[in-house]
């Protein structure tokens, strides 16, 4: 019986051995598919501006009586370069408190004046720091003195149109 067994065995397994196929074309598609998600991850971050690392660089505070417009992420300028961005924008009491985040190697002193402007007429608003002439340099945590907010164009008018119906 077990001569029969052997045999009918071997007969099996040469029948149903699996075909022989390639597998390029499963790993091209899976590298192809590896390689577009990357960039998509790579592009999603970029657009979204998501930070995962400390730039290293120092926070300093500045606060305003109006920031209407600004938003986190907006870039912080001096003489056009930007040297930092606003990392948080918190309410204290009736005003608006910025956290800048500056890059290393940027001085400012303690007679600078933060503003904030709007980039073109309809443009996004940023902090303009106009350099002082101080010697002496504000400490990473400190706030900056002096501070010019924003110009709210729709309450100007307002006020014009008001004071033109009277």
């Amino acid at each position: 019986m077990s001569k029969i067994e052997n045999t009918a065995d071997k007969k099996t397994t040469e029948n149903f051995s699996a075909p022989k196929k390639g597998y390029l074309v499963e790993f091209l598609v899976g590298v192809f598919t590896i390689i577009g998600s990357v960039c998509f991850a790579y592009l999603a971050v970029n657009i979204a501006q998501i930070k995962f690392f400390n730039s290293g660089g120092k926070q300093i505070k500045a606060e305003f009586s109006n920031v209407s417009g600004l938003k986190g992420g907006a870039p912080v300028e001096i003489a056009g370069v930007q040297v930092g961005d606003v990392s948080r924008i918190e309410l204290s009491g009736t005003s608006a408190v910025l956290t800048l985040d500056i890059m290393d190697g940027v001085q400012l002193r303690e007679d600078d004046i933060a503003s904030i402007r709007t980039k073109g007429i309809i443009g996004d608003r940023y902090v303009k720091i106009i350099p002082g002439n101080s010697e002496k340099m504000i400490e990473p945590g400190h706030s900056i003195g002096d501070t010019e907010s924003a110009v709210d164009l729709e309450e100007i008018i307002g006020k014009l149109i008001h004071q033109m119906n009277k």
